[in-house]
């Protein structure tokens, strides 16, 4: 199972242009982390797109450009590319050219988004939300198994044979659908054949077993091989109590600010400790409870990969470093390990 990291590049907001230092050193910062992960052998680093203030990355291939240049061996992903609010043919080139320029670790994870800002910035109706993604995704697949494309389409324009480029390193860009958990997108994910990223941030992750399943049998059903890839929210520490002390300030106060925006109950710490029990969705605690935990999670949905977004909210960066040394030294060899056994 190949396990890595993803991350929003949460920000402090600091509006003023030209002196926007929690940004810069947000970016600084980044940049060291992916390069631990990949010093530590991770398999993957994905970045997530955003248009809100608290978030840093907003162009997710020229963070992974840049990433490319300072990294060795580790994979390079969006988590996601809002697919349904952008260009299929500069999406491809984009990532093509961080292909080129890391020797073939590009990959992509495309989305609808879990956030609307990007659709008005952009000039999309929101009533148009899924019609946009299905076709644009139509056209990123067609531009990635041929070199030269006609295209016909409601909401792109059209174009007739013309080619498009760079192309990647890679014979084609990897290409994963990330899901919220709807039906209809797991069976378009096992429809297409594509693989499926699936993040769990609440809940208990057994409820998603039959979402988990039903994109498997319509892959396999279309004579496709399921991937199948989790994402949740972790953070390692020396013990648990740690870990639940040094995560819960900014957690909660990340999730309350997006709470408020969605009407959801404010989260207490209470509500926190029982996340993280052993079956809950959030992996917060030692490396020991954090494997049991992957481990849990993959006897359930027999995932292929599993990404641990950490750094969130205001977390202290020395901290966060600290958590990706414990996951890629302590948490990733024994699940490695104990995964190899079912592969």
């Amino acid at each position: 199972m190949e396990l890595g990291l993803y991350t929003f590049a949460d920000v402090a907001p600091d509006r003023t242009s030209g002196k926007a230092l929690n940004t810069n050193q947000r970016f600084k910062n980044l940049l060291e982390e992916i390069q631990l992960a990949d010093q530590l052998g991770l398999d993957v680093f994905a970045l997530g797109e955003h248009h809100r203030e608290e978030y840093a990355i907003s162009a997710p291939a020229v963070a992974l450009a840049a990433a490319a240049a300072v990294t060795k061996n580790i994979k390079l992903s969006s988590a996601v590319t809002v697919l349904s609010s952008d260009d299929p043919v500069r999406v491809f080139q984009s990532f093509a050219t961080v292909d080129q320029l890391s020797n073939g670790r590009a990959e992509i994870m495309v989305g609808r988004g879990s956030f609307i800002e990007s659709y008005p910035l952009f000039g999309f109706n929101l009533k148009d939300y899924d019609a946009l993604f299905a076709e644009k995704l139509e056209l990123l697949l067609k531009i990635n198994k041929q070199e030269v494309v006609s295209w016909r389409g409601k909401h792109r324009p059209s174009f007739e044979s013309l080619g498009i480029y760079p192309r990647p390193y890679q014979e084609q860009l990897p290409i994963w659908l990330a899901v919220g958990g709807t039906p209809e997108s797991a069976v378009r994910a096992g429809t297409l054949g594509l693989p499926m990223a699936l993040a769990i941030i609440g809940g208990m992750p057994a409820q998603f077993v039959p979402f988990t399943q039903l994109y498997k049998d319509t892959a396999l059903s279309n004579g496709f091989t399921p991937q199948l890839g989790i994402n949740s929210h972790v953070y390692v520490a020396n013990d648990s109590q740690q870990a639940g002390d040094e995560f819960y300030p900014a957690y909660s106060a990340m999730m309350n600010k997006i709470g408020r925006e969605r009407g959801w109950q404010p989260m207490a710490r209470a509500h926190f400790d029982a996340s993280r029990s052993a079956k809950g969705a959030l992996l917060v605690g030692s490396a020991q409870q954090v494997v049991d935990k992957i481990l849990y999670e993959h006897e359930l949905f027999g995932n292929t990969r599993f990404l641990a977004q950490m750094s969130m909210g205001t977390m202290d960066h020395i901290k966060i470093m600290r958590s990706i040394e414990l996951f890629g030294t302590r948490v990733a060899p024994q699940v490695r390990k104990a995964t190899s056994v079912f592969s």
